[in-house]
């Protein structure tokens, strides 16, 4: 089978809750690009998730937002940045996806791309986190990233984005994100495999 036989799946969460939310427009102009691309994407719309650990991981937005996770090949954060870093918004989705459900591993070996959206100027603390977060999920985070400055100008009134270097970004990233995905993925398998792991479950069998 060829690793172009199916649309790559991207999954895209945003870090507010805003009715106008700029991470939300951004994330929403950037589906549009990828599925331009040849992309299958989805949405996790994170209202009613409660705080992490505060309900059982089966409640029903949890195990939404895994599930979506385990469907994915490759994710895309976008947050707004507050007091210099992402929103709780965006990191109590993260925190609900483990690093590992019994044996399933819901975020290793997928890719992962990044953008924040700023009121003020350019900036790139949200990014650092996130890429952060991204290397401690064990997923594959590329190269380039999207921060938008001054985001209330960047959006026209019904949401998309108006042409401008910052779009020519996010189509760079999107670009990125596609090839990465359709490059990696026939090898996730022999990427994340790791001797540690392998010693555990040798272990275990005996």
């Amino acid at each position: 089978m060829s690793e172009f036989d199916h649309s790559p799946r991207i999954l895209f969460l945003y870090g507010s809750l805003r009715e106008r939310s700029y991470s939300r427009l951004l994330a929403e102009e950037a589906a549009r690009i990828i599925t331009n691309m040849g992309a299958e994407v989805r949405f996790y719309d994170p209202r009613t998730l409660p705080l992490h650990n505060s309900v059982e991981p089966s409640h029903p937005k949890v195990q939404e937002l895994r599930d979506l996770s385990l469907w994915s090949e490759g994710q895309v954060w976008s947050s707004p940045e507050m007091h210099g870093q992402i929103t709780g918004v965006l990191k109590t989705q993260i925190d609900w996806i483990p690093l590992e459900i019994g044996s399933v591993r819901p975020t290793q070996g997928r890719t992962l791309a990044l953008m924040q959206v700023s009121g003020g100027s350019q900036s790139f603390n949200a990014l650092n986190t996130m890429r952060l977060l991204g290397r401690w999920m064990r997923m594959f985070t590329i190269p380039n990233q999207s921060s938008v400055a001054k985001a209330y100008n960047e959006f026209h009134e019904d949401g998309t984005m108006k042409d401008s270097p910052y779009r020519d970004r996010v189509i760079d990233v999107m670009e990125e994100l596609y090839k990465f995905t359709v490059l990696l993925r026939p090898h996730r398998d022999f990427l994340t495999d790791r001797h540690s792991e392998r010693k555990v479950q040798e272990t275990a069998t005996k």
